[in-house]
C-alpha cells in the first residue's frame, strides 16, 4: 500500500471516529474532524503531510502525492 492510500486510509478513519465521538460522548470531538480536514486541504496546496513524512522514514513505499 502506498504512503497516499495509508494517508487517506488514516484520515478517513480519524474522522469517521471523531464524528462518533462527537455523537455519543462530547461536540467537542468536532475540533478532531475540523483539524483533519484543514490539514488534508493545506497537503493538496503544499505537499506537506507529517503522516507522509513518518511513514517514509518507516519505509513505506512512495505514492504520487508524497514522494
Amino acid at each position: 500500500m502506498s504512503i497516499d492510500r495509508i494517508v487517506m486510509a488514516f484520515a478517513g478513519t480519524v474522522i469517521l471516529v471523531s464524528l462518533a465521538l462527537s455523537q455519543f460522548h462530547h461536540p467537542a470531538w468536532l475540533w478532531l474532524t475540523a483539524f483533519v480536514g484543514a490539514n488534508l486541504f493545506q497537503a493538496a496546496f503544499t505537499g506537506f503531510c507529517p503522516l507522509a513524512i513518518i511513514l517514509k522514514r518507516l519505509g513505506a513505499r512512495p505514492g504520487v502525492a508524497f514522494s
